[in-house]
């Protein structure tokens, strides 16, 4: 029996559609078993007044051919392709070697000029894999979930418009309940410190400490702070509200959250498994992605003019 390998590219670049049919031509006169999609399938959608709920359930989203035969997975794309295709092929457990067509990746391992000497080495078998952390995000309406979606770098619940406060009662794990007044709360994985949580003021996480974090958005208190916890404490958030709330998911997807939802997040069963071609080195994607400990130069303190 051949083995199987799968493309997942963001149809909207065209460079990525080109690369991802080269690509399929080639392992498939490898003698591959090659199934391709697109990253939509891992887009979610946005919820509307007319149509509060959107959603489908996490394990129907992985794609036709994408299963647990397959030895490996190619993502042509941005971080946001990246984040649909683990969205789509967690449940799978298929590691994929994410390659970057787009602007900032920081979640790629490889630039798309990379790529025949990147492929050769995993044909070779030449790689290790590195799990992120995943979380379940569930809303629970009537102890019935209404919605739910996997992910790997955060969850954001706030009102909409974001212009007042919000008031919400957070529960971690056993632990007691705490008041938060806010525009907004994030939960996040050690992936996502990197992204909306450390705009919003919360601290950077390496990926293999096993914690999530809450992060309030603009605090109304000197004393609401970034709280870092292990990430085997389920979250429970109540709104206390009489309006409903936005949740949006990765930045990705959401849902509204009425005053008497629940939005309850757990670790996953499932994580995303990215192939490394070398050993990952957290400190240096971030020196070369958000420039973290570039030596400081001083200023000279005088010039000489010509």
């Amino acid at each position: 029996m051949s083995p199987k390998a799968g493309i997942i590219y963001n149809d909207n670049k065209p460079i990525a559609c080109r690369v991802a049919l080269e690509w399929q031509d080639k392992l498939t006169d490898a003698g591959w078993q090659v199934v391709s999609t697109t990253g939509v399938g891992g887009i979610l959608g946005y919820s509307s007044p007319e149509k509060p709920i959107c959603h489908t359930a996490i394990d129907q989203l992985v794609p036709p051919g994408f299963d647990q035969d397959m030895t490996f997975g190619l993502v042509l794309g941005g971080d946001g392709t990246v984040l649909s295709s683990f969205r789509q092929v967690a449940p799978a457990g298929i590691p994929l070697l994410t390659v970057n067509t787009g602007h900032m990746g920081f979640l790629t391992e490889i630039y798309l000029n990379h790529l025949p000497e990147a492929m050769a080495q995993v044909l070779a078998g030449d790689y290790q894999i590195e799990e992120r952390t995943m979380v379940t995000v569930q809303v629970i309406r009537d102890n019935i979930v209404v919605w739910e979606a996997l992910c790997m770098n955060e969850m954001v619940l706030h009102r909409e418009p974001l212009t007042s406060m919000c008031h919400f009662e957070i529960e971690v794990g056993h632990h007691a309940p705490v008041d938060i007044a806010a525009d907004g709360v994030i939960i996040s994985t050690p992936t996502g410190s990197t992204a909306y949580g450390l705009s919003a003021g919360g601290p950077v996480i390496t990926p293999d400490v096993p914690v999530l974090q809450l992060v309030p958005i603009c605090p109304h208190s000197l004393a609401s702070r970034a709280l870092v916890f292990a990430n085997s404490e389920p979250v429970n958030i109540f709104a206390a509200n009489p309006d409903r709330l936005v949740m949006v998911v990765d930045g990705n997807a959401g849902c509204y959250v009425l005053p008497e939802d629940r939005v309850h997040i757990k670790r996953s069963p499932y994580s995303a498994r990215f192939i490394r071609l070398k050993r990952p080195e957290f400190f240096h994607v971030l020196r070369e992605k958000l420039g973290w400990g570039l030596p400081h130069v001083a200023k000279p303190t005088s010039v000489e003019l010509p």
